[in-house]
């Protein structure tokens, strides 16, 4: 069916056509269907899906497609799949889509007149795009199976894809292979080419190396900041990142990971790898000091220097000794607002001293998101503030005109 595919498309919609027509009637079709759309049809016919149902789920929202794109660790490799797709993409009449393990399409980009067909179909940011919802397709068939699929015409199970063709390939994470989603490449039937998987299968290889070597930096960066603290300490510990993967250890054997709590927090725990053991937090990570009591929380000290020009940082004194992140103009604009209402601001709020636009909530919710990963363990939420019993200390410019001199905030050029 490929190699009749490749020298008439027409001719291989029509046998498809027939042969799906044949199997969905529970007859032998003259031509089999390829294995793995065999299997999917199978799956599919015992889950009771009606092939002539219409295939537009319910979309979810904007505000919860914002926060699953901020969730997705995809987001890191847009850059990427964006170079690996879409200078052809767009000349061959495609669109790139993008969507996270749940079949939830997040980013979606190409050519103009394409996007308006895939807006018909359903097939749209917050759209529900997996196997048992929508059928046989480049995105749900290719997570259920995690290789690149190839779905054209007839292929797909439901009626109203059969001018589509799409090729997805799954992408993982290459630290434990949890499927992270699918990133696929569809167009209309007269656009299908037989070598479209592989190409998408390598891009989604490339993207999976990338989110490789960004582990691997960030595991270094919080190394850096550990290791010193290992030193000083004595005893046996371990620095891990916030999905416990190990940066750096002392005094004990060296494993990959240590699983941590599904919501981490300070205190005293009791840990598989380790047994009895407390954890404290650790820039964008934890100090896991096995056998020991948990530092006392209240006394930490935070200081936020914004003394210098362009160099702004934070650095957290505590239990666990001192260390810093710098920050960029954005975090330090935020917790400098923080800092000066120490009640806390609601997203609406700091959108306002942001913005002067208090709507603007998903931007301020995304980027407090970002900030939780290095310096959760000192803030709450609703509304966001520095923990209570957090002593929090803010160096100045000399001249208030260098105060954050970027910065376009309304509340930050009025000061909080």
């Amino acid at each position: 069916m490929t190699q009749l595919a490749a020298v008439d498309a027409a001719r291989a919609a029509r046998v498809l056509s027939e042969t799906r027509s044949a199997t969905l009637a529970g007859q032998r079709a003259r031509v089999a269907p390829r294995p793995v759309i065999g299997q999917s049809w199978e799956r599919l016919l015992r889950r009771g899906l009606d092939p002539d149902q219409d295939a537009r789920a319910r979309l979810l929202s904007r505000e919860e497609v914002a926060r699953r794109r901020e969730a997705s660790p995809l987001r890191h490799v847009l850059p990427v799949l964006r170079e690996g797709l879409l200078p052809a993409v767009d000349a061959a009449r495609h669109i790139m889509v993008v969507a996270d393990g749940d079949g939830r399409v997040l980013w979606r980009e190409g050519s103009p007149s394409v996007l308006r067909r895939a807006d018909r179909l359903g097939f749209e940011p917050g759209a529900d795009w997996r196997e048992d919802v929508v059928g046989t397709n480049g995105v749900g068939t290719a997570a259920v199976v995690r290789r690149p699929v190839q779905v054209s015409a007839s292929e797909h199970f439901l009626r109203s894809h059969a001018s589509w063709t799409c090729a997805g390939a799954p992408v993982t994470d290459p630290r434990d292979g949890r499927l992270l989603g699918v990133v696929d490449v569809s167009g209309p039937l007269e656009t299908m080419h037989p070598a479209t998987a592989a190409w998408v299968g390598s891009v989604a290889k490339l993207a999976e190396a990338r989110l490789r070597e960004l582990h691997q930096a960030s595991l270094e960066r919080l190394r850096a900041v550990g290791a010193p603290v290992l030193a000083r300490l004595g005893g046996r510990a371990a620095v891990v990142d916030g999905d416990g993967w190990t940066a750096a250890v002392a005094q004990m054997p060296y494993t990959a990971r240590i699983p941590l709590p599904k919501s981490p927090s300070p205190g005293r725990r009791w840990l598989p790898v380790i047994g009895l053991c407390s954890l404290e937090p650790l820039a964008d990570g934890w100090l896991v000091r096995a056998g020991e009591e948990p530092a006392p929380q209240d006394g930490t000290r935070i200081v936020l220097d914004l003394a210098r020009p362009h160099r702004w940082s934070v650095t957290v004194f505590g239990g666990a000794g001192s260390w810093s992140h710098e920050l960029s103009p954005r975090h330090a604009e935020l917790l400098y607002l923080l800092a000066g209402h120490r009640t806390g601001r609601s997203a609406a709020e700091l959108a306002e001293d942001l913005y002067g636009d208090p709507a603007r909530t998903v931007t301020v919710r995304a980027e407090m998101s970002r900030i939780r990963r290095y310096l959760g363990a000192f803030l709450e939420h609703r509304p966001y503030r520095f923990r209570e019993g957090t002593e929090v200390e803010v160096l100045l410019p000399d001249d208030p005109a260098d105060l954050l001199p970027h910065s376009a905030a309304p509340a930050v050029r009025l000061g909080p």
